[in-house]
């Protein structure tokens, strides 16, 4: 029964947001409330399914082996978010130095390709995560 509540809670945790992002567009608020109440109720989430042991035991391997996963996921999927802005700035700034002077365009390719190592050390973390 428990189990059930911890799923009904993350099926409300997932889907607030958008209602929170509808009500926004029509009073015309920002979307920081919906932003921290998803990331809140993901953590809400997390600890809940470590009390519970959702997917195992709640003791021994079964909870370090679920938080191994979850840890690679989110190792994943920030240096991903961190990498994407990274680029997003640094590609723009480089393609406004490139039309300026066809010279820079060694030095841009190079500021680029760093910020997308950010993502790639994520990946290597959580390979390392998961397989060591």
């Amino acid at each position: 029964m428990l189990k059930f509540i911890v799923l009904c809670f993350a099926a409300l945790a997932v889907l607030s947001p958008l209602f929170l992002i509808g009500i926004r567009s029509y009073t015309g608020q920002r979307a920081k409330r919906a932003l921290g109440i998803n990331v809140l109720s993901f953590f809400a989430c997390l600890v809940l399914a470590a009390v519970v042991g959702i997917g195992g035991s709640a003791s021994g391997a079964g909870l370090a082996e679920g938080l191994k996963y979850v840890g690679a996921a989110l190792a994943v999927g920030l240096s991903g978010i961190g990498g994407g802005i990274a680029v997003a700035s640094s590609a723009s700034a480089a393609l406004g130095a490139i039309s300026e002077n066809d010279k820079a365009f060694g030095k841009a390719l190079i500021f680029v390709g760093l910020a997308e190592g950010v993502a790639l050390y994520g990946l290597i973390v959580a390979l390392l995560l998961l397989f060591v």
